[in-house]
């Protein structure tokens, strides 16, 4: 289902990171804090997070064709935001020597899994909608 020009693991691999960006953002946002001086502590979440996605989502197999071009596949994901924040929120932990929070690791686990999902989903409604007009 996936055409031959988007099936190329580095589309993905930028997809989510990109959607890691959307997620950190969006959560600094509804703190009230989206802007130009939370730059660093957005680089705080943003890289552990994104090490951890990078660490979790192939073993899950989210960068191959079969499993990403299958809707029935979006748990995959999923669970792979619920395990990488927990393993984030404490490398970020570590990196900072700050505590490990984890209703914060929660909150985390919850908003990665769920922005992963959505991305996939719309990517997966966009593609067929495109294939399905060929």
């Amino acid at each position: 289902m996936l055409t031959p020009e988007i099936m190329n693991k580095s589309f993905f691999v930028l997809g989510d990171l990109l959607a890691i960006a959307i997620v950190t953002l969006i959560g600094f946002a509804t703190h009230g804090e989206a802007d130009v001086s939370s730059l660093g502590r957005m680089a705080a979440f943003y890289i552990p997070l994104s090490i951890s996605w990078l660490l979790v989502a192939p073993a899950l197999g989210l960068f191959q064709i079969d499993k990403i071009s299958d809707i029935k596949q979006l748990w995959r994901p999923a669970l792979a935001g619920l395990f990488a924040a927990p393993f984030a929120a404490m490398l970020r932990g570590f990196l900072l020597n700050a505590p490990i929070i984890p209703i914060f690791a929660a909150v985390l686990a919850g908003t990665t899994a769920l922005g992963m999902v959505l991305w996939r989903a719309m990517f997966l409604l966009w593609n067929r909608r495109r294939y399905d007009e060929r």
